[in-house]
């Protein structure tokens, strides 16, 4: 067993099978298949279920997952260390981030960060909920994650670092049913209708929570893609209560943006592994401080 051969093993995890995983790697199909198969024969047993063209893992292909990142990164992070001892110039690192997040305040770590470190990059993997994001820490597919929960994260072999609180607002049309400037009580919502997100978001959650205090809302639209929520909101589908970091853009796009309460916040946290960072990931990590 090899380093390559956990790589691409991990590669066709990733992406779903061998011809993706090989157009990702830049290899041949028959190379990576075979890659497989020895590591599958160094190993004693298969990694896959096979039907067809499709692989899926099985039992023991679950079980190599997490070993087989840390060894990868392990490897990676130990070649970044050597190359930072003449300075850090180049480096990558690899985050994963929930939707609102990803509008405010990833955008402005990412900035500060590469101003900081020209040449360095950074690669965003999405992740629908808090949970994910430390799933995919946790495990070594990322090294850093952006999250938002609605109570202090808290998971065995991560780290959070706290970077504050964001509101829950109440995002409406331009011709919305509040004046602007109006603070919605919860109470106020009854009868109108929500676009909500996924269960298992903050703002599903709080919708949830109002909704089981006996205020009688209509979730007109249930969506997975937080990108079409302000549209929705613009084009008079509905309301959606949304954390304050889309604030900007929906006031810039024309909706109106209303505080709500009583108040409800979302607690912004970095995430990282325990285990030691790689120079970029440190850097990034440094930057906060």
């Amino acid at each position: 067993m090899d380093a390559r051969q956990l790589e691409y093993f991990l590669a066709v995890v990733d992406h779903g099978g061998v011809g993706r995983a090989a157009a990702v790697l830049y290899v041949a199909q028959p190379s990576l298949s075979q890659a497989l198969r020895t590591l599958e024969k160094d190993l004693g047993q298969p990694l896959f279920h096979r039907i067809g063209r499709r692989l899926m893992l099985n039992d023991a292909g679950r079980a190599l997952v997490e070993p087989a990142r840390q060894v990868v990164r392990g490897l990676a992070a130990a070649r970044a260390s050597v190359e930072s001892v003449s300075g850090l110039a180049v480096g990558r690192v690899e985050m994963a981030a929930t939707p609102s997040q990803a509008v405010e305040p990833l955008p402005s770590l990412i900035g500060a960060f590469t101003a900081k470190h020209p040449g360095m990059s950074v690669a965003v993997r999405a992740a629908f909920t808090a949970s994910s994001v430390i799933d995919m820490v946790r495990a070594g597919a990322v090294e850093v994650g952006l999250l938002a929960s609605t109570e202090e994260p808290r998971a065995a072999g991560v780290h959070f670092t706290s970077l504050g609180r964001q509101r829950f607002v109440l995002v409406t049309p331009p011709d919305g049913p509040f004046p602007a400037g109006h603070v919605v009580r919860h109470e106020e919502l009854a009868g109108h209708r929500l676009i909500v997100g996924q269960v298992g978001s903050g703002m599903r959650r709080l919708v949830d929570r109002i909704r089981d205090s006996g205020v009688d809302l209509a979730a007109v639209v249930d969506t997975e893609h937080r990108e079409a929520i302000l549209p929705l909101v613009l084009n008079g589908t509905g309301m959606a209560v949304l954390s304050d970091a889309w604030a900007g853009l929906a006031l810039r796009s024309g909706a109106r943006v209303h505080d709500l309460e009583p108040e409800a916040y979302l607690h912004i946290s970095l995430a990282t592994r325990s285990a030691g960072l790689s120079p970029a990931a440190a850097a990034f990590m440094a930057m906060l401080s």
